[in-house]
């Protein structure tokens, strides 16, 4: 991609009213832009990281023995109602069409995903199954102020199982913990990130959170100081030492909220007659799990824990490119023709990279954008580098000159 057909602009100065540093940086780099509080467009570079966040959650979910489906966001008030969801959840979007019928634009697909599996569990023999997907969501979050991390309209992965009992759920429940756990290693933050005891609210008595520890967190987190795991603050008072390893010793941290696990009980199975015959032809009631992650709130999470006065710093997994390559203007023909073949040979050997190939900006304005956008690559070509490239990370202050063939050596 050539930073001269680039579809968005750097900007100077972020908005004056985003508070938190993931929409400030992510709005100023071009990688989102704000429609109102709680919605944002994301743009090309935007999208990129969005898309690999995406594609790595569905490697891992269809590793996990997931199917992947698209239910719709359009939901019928009857089945809300059902679960008694339509008056108690207070953040439930509520529509009315021409005719006076009522419908939910869904912050969850609880009320979707078990009448649907009624039409495909019938006996043991169809479970253990899981069913997920990836798709927006709509809540009615009245303080969205935190960027990504708290929006009206997001993307989620939510991810249902459904088993003949609770020893295969819990099972199944602790395996998606540890794929989980892989996710957010391959994204960057698993070395900050904790598996946090949390309130089940009306599912179960306990769930599960995943909590990255950063300064920009909403929640307040409890870490063991023995084994690292961790206990939400609203349920610390019951919990006088970790469930884990007995250590009675807590350091409390803010976090953010990353992804959480629920153990169902029997709630939305006995609400749609969710049911399937055992081996001896006995009914019985299907027993679930629920696996969420928000892409967006990844996203966010991941640049509020990764940057520096300067911009963003993306870990090569979800950076929107892999090399930030730079001409500086010359009047010398042959570095302007050096610095293309460069971008050329990057593209053919399946290199990521966004040439800078603007004219008439200066070197400082360049490398200052390319601080800000963050990726994890800086090559720049100028008179001075003569037939070799400048090169260094963007999280390390030192440089060096290398050829051709030794940057795309050092880059696979």
């Amino acid at each position: 991609m050539k930073q001269s057909k680039l579809f968005i602009k750097t900007k100077r100065e972020a908005p004056k009213d985003e508070e938190a540093i993931n929409a400030r940086l992510l709005i100023r780099a071009g990688f989102i832009d704000k429609l109102m509080a709680g919605v944002y467009t994301f743009l090309p570079l935007g999208l990129r990281t969005l898309k690999k966040i995406e594609n790595i959650i569905r490697e891992e979910m269809n590793k996990a023995g997931g199917q992947e489906v698209l239910m719709p966001g359009l939901q019928p008030k009857e089945n809300w109602v059902k679960t008694g969801r339509w008056d108690s959840m207070d953040d439930l979007y509520k529509i009315k069409d021409a005719s006076g019928r009522e419908f939910a634009l869904g912050p969850t697909h609880e009320e979707v995903v078990f009448p649907l599996l009624k039409n495909v569990i019938f006996s043991y023999k169809d479970l253990p199954l899981y069913v997920y997907q990836i798709q927006n969501k709509f809540r009615m979050e009245l303080r969205a102020k935190s960027g990504l991390l708290r929006g009206r309209e997001f993307l989620m992965k939510d991810f249902y199982s459904f088993h003949t009992d609770e020893k295969d759920r819990d099972d199944y429940y602790d395996f998606m913990a540890k794929v989980y756990k892989n996710i957010f290693d391959i994204l960057g933050i698993g070395d900050k990130t904790h598996y946090t005891l949390a309130s089940g609210g009306t599912f179960s008595k306990y769930s599960h959170e995943f909590q990255t520890v950063t300064d920009a967190g909403e929640d307040t987190i409890h870490i063991c100081c023995k084994c690292e795991m961790a206990i939400n603050d609203d349920i610390i008072k019951e919990n006088k030492s970790c469930p884990k390893c007995g250590e009675s010793s807590f350091s409390p941290k803010k976090a953010i909220e990353v992804g959480n696990i629920f153990k169902l009980k029997e709630k939305f199975a006995d609400d749609f007659g969710l049911k399937f015959k055992d081996k001896d032809g006995m009914e019985k009631t299907v027993i679930t799990g629920c696996y969420g992650i928000g892409l967006g709130r990844l996203m966010g999470a991941v640049v509020e824990s990764s940057y520096d006065e300067k911009g963003m710093i993306w870990p090569e997994s979800i950076a929107p490119f892999q090399v930030h390559l730079i001409r500086l203007t010359t009047n010398d023909k042959r570095q302007t023709i050096f610095a293309d073949k460069i971008y050329n040979a990057l593209q053919k050997s399946g290199v990521e990279v966004l040439y800078d190939d603007r004219e008439d900006i200066g070197a400082g304005e360049k490398f200052a954008d390319a601080d800000l956008i963050g990726i994890p690559w800086r090559a720049v070509v100028s008179e001075r580098t003569g037939n070799k490239i400048e090169i260094k990370k963007r999280n390390e202050k030192k440089t060096r000159l290398v050829s051709e063939k030794e940057f795309i050596k050092t880059l696979k």
